[in-house]
């Protein structure tokens, strides 16, 4: 399989001053390296899920999850089955014309419009049960049943569509009964305080408000590549870090988390008089979901640190395994007593 074109960087990186760093690493090192260097690959915090759940249609279950940058994503695996296709696909697609397995056959193409084509591809996420797993957008699902139903009428069928024709129908029919709730929510402005809630539902996920016992979550390597980057003196062992370490921190550890949680982690954890905050922000955070999303950012990082000559080249690399988002959503609620 060809690289992907983000992966040029990091690929540079290993094969320059890297290269010759890795040959001083141990088999141990190197395959940390190397996991590490595969969550960046797959765009980590970007396609993490922080919720997921089933939608029932009908007679019909599909696994979706919503990921760290807003999209809604319906499980590749269990829509394949849905449409009565094969349970999994090579590669996230499945066929050779790139599209999905269930409109790779050539008498559909002419009902498939443009704008179809372009929100097909597969995106890949990691769910919250762990592992990685494919998905497509959400809202692809009435524009796929359109396709059969419109061949359907069209006569340009076979008998295995007109079997999923039939599934269609019967998703358009639940959908519509679910769009016209949406609309409603819309007009009266419900939809409003249906946002604040699931937005506070996030941060719950992530923020708990009870202090938990301090762990070591950065690791020794962490701020020695910081500082061999930033061109400072490192003393291994000592505890005191310059200032500047806890903006950097910031910038690359905990801005990557969903928006809204370091702002949260702000207002729980405030600067004191003596110009310092009391607790770790990660001591707030939920084990199950802040901490392990932390721990992964932390990994990430630390070896994008590792590979990189200088400053340049690490921003650079960050750049590219965490774009900036598009929008950032104000995500705050109330503090609890």
């Amino acid at each position: 399989m060809a690289e992907k074109a983000d992966d040029e960087p990091i690929r540079k990186a290993a094969s320059s001053g890297g290269k010759a760093r890795a040959k001083r690493l141990s088999k141990e090192e190197r395959q940390e390296i190397a996991r590490n260097a595969a969550l960046a690959r797959w765009g980590d915090d970007a396609t993490t899920a922080i919720l997921d759940g089933s939608l029932a249609i009908g007679d019909q279950e599909i696994r979706c999850a919503v990921l760290t940058d807003g999209r809604r994503v319906l499980s590749q695996q269990t829509m394949l089955k849905t449409l009565g296709r094969a349970r999994s696909a090579k590669g996230g697609q499945g066929s050779e014309s790139g599209l999905p397995p269930f409109l790779a056959a050539a008498n559909l193409q002419e009902f498939i419009s443009d704008d179809l084509r372009g929100t097909l591809a597969a995106i890949p996420y990691r769910p919250l049960t762990g592992g990685r797993a494919w998905g497509y957008r959400a809202e692809i699902l009435p524009m796929v049943c359109d396709v059969y139903l419109e061949a359907r009428k069209a006569g340009k069928t076979t008998a295995g569509q007109d079997r999923v024709a039939a599934t269609c129908e019967m998703l358009v029919r639940s959908l519509a009964k679910v769009g016209i709730i949406a609309l409603v929510d819309e007009a009266t402005g419900y939809q409003e305080i249906r946002a604040r809630d699931e937005l506070q539902k996030i941060l719950e996920y992530y923020i708990q408000a009870e202090l938990r016992p301090w762990t070591k979550m950065f690791p020794d390597e962490f701020f020695r590549e910081i500082y061999r980057l930033q061109k400072w003196d490192y003393k291994p062992g000592s505890a005191k870090r310059t200032p500047y370490v806890g903006k950097l921190i910031n910038k690359y550890i905990y801005e990557q988390l969903p928006p809204g949680v370091l702002d949260q982690l702000r207002e729980l954890n405030p600067v004191t008089d003596k110009g310092h905050r009391r607790y770790k922000h990660h001591q707030y955070l939920t084990s199950d979901t802040g901490n392990k999303h932390l721990d992964r950012q932390i990994s990430t990082v630390t070896t994008l640190l590792r590979i990189s000559d200088d400053k340049a080249q690490f921003e650079e690399l960050f750049e590219r395994a965490f774009p900036p988002p598009q929008t950032r959503l104000p995500l705050r609620v109330p503090l609890k007593d």
